[in-house]
């Protein structure tokens, strides 16, 4: 996939915080976020829409934001977005904690690669659940079409796996007509049940019987259930 040039000492940065992990196998951890703002896919269930259909940034170089992270006193960082991988900046800010100790995890859609080594590689291919189809924010469906083409290729997220000393697939769901689609690609990818996760789309604590289909399709098949720690502890709030 094609990547977008960037200078490799700054970012375009929308938020950085200090947080708990609300997602995935480190569900809980004080980590150091960093969500750079740009996105290759336009997600019609996006939760940060300021780093994608309304992107907000400011410019900050790599060491200054290497120098935050070590300040913040947490061993974890997360590379976020957006999508962190367009930019080139990810690498030697990847390079820079991941050598002074830190724990890195980056989040990605696994549509572009990069030359990197993170420590958990956290990829969440996009579904079709995920397409802007009619979507008012994109009125001539420009965006429907870019992101139907883009959102998944399979060998790209091969090759991003291997980035990861660990990884994890994080699947959005939205209803049980997501699974057969979930269950092919985790065929295609050879993937282990126990790096497999479902999160239930939303940006509210849902309600038990609304997600108990995923929580049996999770039991049935050794995936993980993925809850949103963050959204139940600080609802949904920029900064968490």
């Amino acid at each position: 996939m094609r990547r977008t040039p960037h200078d490799r000492q700054t970012l375009p940065i929308a938020e950085t915080f200090v947080s708990v992990q609300g997602e995935g196998k480190l569900t809980g951890v004080a980590s150091w976020f960093c969500r750079v703002s740009g996105c290759n896919l336009r997600c019609v269930w996006c939760d940060t829409p300021y780093a994608s259909w309304s992107p907000e940034s400011e410019t900050r170089a790599i060491a200054d934001l290497a120098g935050e992270a070590l300040d913040s006193g947490v061993r974890h960082a997360v590379l976020t977005g957006g999508e962190p991988m367009l930019f080139e900046g990810i690498e030697p800010l990847c390079s820079r904690l991941r050598g002074a100790g830190l724990h890195v995890t980056i989040e990605t859609a696994g549509t572009i690669d990069r030359d990197l080594t993170c420590d958990l590689m956290s990829v969440s291919p996009k579904l079709a659940n995920s397409t802007p189809v009619d979507d008012p924010r994109d009125p001539t469906g420009a965006w429907a079409r870019r992101h139907e083409q883009r959102r998944l290729h399979l060998p790209t997220i091969r090759d991003v796996l291997r980035r990861g000393e660990d990884h994890q697939l994080k699947f959005v769901v939205a209803s049980p007509m997501d699974l057969a689609e979930i269950e092919k690609l985790v065929d295609s990818l050879d993937a282990e049940p126990d790096n497999v996760l479902l999160m239930p789309e939303g940006v509210t604590v849902p309600d038990p019987p609304s997600v108990r289909w995923v929580v049996d399709a999770c039991l049935e098949r050794g995936w993980r259930y993925c809850p949103r720690l963050h959204i139940a502890l600080f609802g949904n709030t920029r900064g968490t």
